[in-house]
């Protein structure tokens, strides 16, 4: 037996609700023949009579009746999945899936979070927290579908980074350290550090700003978790060098007097890009309205 056809079931359906073959053929702009055809189609499909009919009315049959509220779940299916791929080829729904490490995910990523909901209520964004290196390579085998990466990154044929922003990297002292307005690498380096893991941009970029003065200082501890780190710094327990995400950062550390800030020299910056796969054709409507609200929050 072939499938149900939802043409013949929405037109018993109108012939229920409306009571005549008739009216149902006004109700749903068919042909009179048509609209008989499809339920002698229908029964002969079932292999059992759906309707009584009569001069002056028609009356489901009990096999009619066990269908009719079947019927009706299948259309409302059916129409809800037509509405729900129209939203999803509008880009008004559907799963976006992004990447970010730690710092940008907790300081700079809400408002962008916030204008996605506003904007686009129905597109869900799964956040995933993952460096740069693991970020891009989640994107390119497409297990992520946008990431805010620090560069440097290689572009390539499979990989497309677009700038986002530059902060500054300051270095972050314990509130009761004496320290000077500007700190260079042989002052920091004499001090207990805490420092990014090896895997991380940040700590490439940070032993590139030693070795800079022929330096290379051990770390007391190494780990990829701003706030730990910023919470290590204000227990005394030693100094981090890190970027500073977004404006309101400086403010929120020196309201609580937890956290010195001092500018590094000579001065270090992270740039920051978002990164997709090349392919723009071939991405999903979400993912496109993601992208232009990142854009929207460029620096």
């Amino acid at each position: 037996m072939r499938s149900l056809n939802l043409d013949q079931l929405r037109t018993l359906v109108a012939i229920a609700d409306l009571g005549t073959f008739a009216a149902a053929a006004q109700a749903l702009h068919l042909a009179a023949p048509t609209v008989s055809l499809h339920i002698s189609e229908l029964e002969a499909r079932l292999a059992t009579p759906l309707l009584l009919r009569s001069k002056r009315a028609v009356a489901l049959t009990a096999a009619g009746e066990a269908l009719l509220p079947r019927a009706r779940q299948l259309l409302q299916d059916a129409d809800e999945a037509e509405r729900q791929i129209g939203l999803h080829a509008k880009g008004l729904t559907g799963r976006v899936r992004l990447a970010a490490s730690t710092g940008p995910l907790v300081h700079l990523l809400p408002p962008v979070l916030e204008q996605m909901a506003r904007a686009h209520p129905e597109v869900q964004v799964e956040l995933s927290l993952l460096g740069t290196t693991q970020a891009c390579e989640r994107v390119l085998a497409g297990t992520v579908d946008v990431a805010l990466v620090s560069m440097p990154v290689q572009e390539s044929a499979d990989l497309v980074l677009k700038r986002w922003r530059v902060d500054p990297v300051m270095a972050l002292l314990p509130p009761q350290w004496q320290a000077p307005k500007r700190i260079t690498p042989q002052w920091l380096a004499a001090r207990p550090l805490i420092l990014n893991e090896p895997v991380s941009q940040i700590y490439r970029q940070t032993m590139a700003w030693f070795a800079a003065a022929g330096l290379h200082p051990r770390a007391r501890i190494e780990l990829n978790y701003t706030e730990a780190m910023k919470s290590l710094v204000a227990t005394g327990y030693g100094a981090a060098v890190l970027p500073l995400d977004g404006e309101a950062e400086p403010h929120q550390l020196a309201l609580h007097g937890r956290i010195q800030l001092r500018p590094l020299q000579p001065a270090m910056h992270r740039e920051m890009a978002v990164a997709h796969r090349r392919n723009e054709k071939a991405l999903a409507p979400s993912v496109k309205q993601l992208l232009a609200v990142l854009q929207a929050h460029r620096q």
